[in-house]
């Protein structure tokens, strides 16, 4: 007997199976780690990783995230490959997708299929086993407007390929992943941890409070791996255990107001953790190629 899949399950994609034993994981990481290098165009991730630490020692200090006007592509990447993050005020307020509201949401995708990050995700962000439900955006909405739990209900790293047309992001990077999603009230967070891919962060509506640290003071973050590209952190700037986690005081955390209408940019290897000041819609791409950062090293010469 067959059973019939509901319209959720047929459009969500699929939640990853976990290996059944340590050999099935290892292979299974191997075999991403491989696909992942060749896709950037790197000798490898690991590599990959290392260079970026090692460039970021070389690094001026900076206590503030500089704040600049749109810029084209040439200035943009000129600006990247120094290996700093930087706020570009005014590049997104003209987007189709900032006339957006949640009322809008409600009229015009109640029907979207989405999943939620739910319960105590802060804590089990990077597990593989996380709490995850799926449902439809009318329901999302609703389950926020409860206003019953104490850490809000998340839609994170979503793609909604139906808004991907009122996004006109600038054509910065040569190969960049699709546009991914983030929606959710005030209190909302993505705990401390950091992508080994260059990042563009639009912010549609709303405001987020991000703190960032550079890469290689992941010596001091107690750094756990999700996958090759992605670390994360259990220390929380925001509530710093110096207790549990003494090094902590040695990492550098600069604070960063993002509102409507700004992309930060985001180099490969900084550690970041955000939170919702206010209903937040938010969108980013990664790039899927050498860091800028790395573009002048000779082990990662593109040519």
């Amino acid at each position: 007997m067959s059973i019939e899949k509901t319209p959720l399950q047929q459009r969500l994609p699929p939640r990853s199976a976990i290996p059944s034993t340590p050999e099935a994981m290892l292979a299974k990481k191997q075999a991403r780690e491989q696909k992942d290098a060749q896709v950037r165009g790197v000798p490898s991730i690991d590599a990959m990783r290392e260079a970026i630490k090692r460039a970021a020692r070389t690094l001026p200090a900076i206590t503030d995230v500089p704040r600049v006007g749109p810029l084209d592509a040439a200035r943009f990447r000129a600006l990247a490959a120094q290996g700093l993050p930087f706020l570009m005020t005014g590049v997104v307020k003209r987007w189709p997708l900032c006339q957006l509201t949640p009322q809008t949401l409600r009229e015009r995708y109640s029907h979207l299929p989405v999943r939620a990050r739910v319960g105590d995700y802060v804590n089990t962000a990077f597990a593989p086993d996380r709490a995850m439900q799926d449902m439809s955006m009318l329901d999302y909405l609703d389950l926020v407007a409860q206003g019953v739990h104490e850490l809000p209900p998340y839609l994170g790293n979503l793609e909604l390929r139906e808004l991907n047309s009122l996004c006109h992001w600038p054509a910065y990077f040569d190969k960049i992943g699709p546009p991914r999603y983030w929606l959710g009230p005030a209190g909302t967070v993505t705990p401390l941890h950091c992508d080994y891919d260059d990042n563009l962060f639009a912010q549609i509506w709303g405001s987020k409070r991000i703190i960032l640290s550079p890469p290689h003071h992941d010596e001091f973050l107690y750094p756990r791996e999700a996958n090759a590209i992605l670390f994360g952190s259990p220390f929380d700037p925001e509530a710093p255990d110096y207790e549990r986690f003494p090094l902590a005081r040695q990492a550098t955390m600069i604070e960063c107001l993002v509102e409507a209408g700004d992309m930060l940019y985001v180099p490969a290897g900084w550690y970041h953790q955000v939170r919702s000041l206010a209903f937040s819609l938010s969108s980013n791409r990664w790039a899927r190629a050498v860091p800028f950062a790395l573009r002048g090293d000779a082990a990662f010469d593109i040519g």
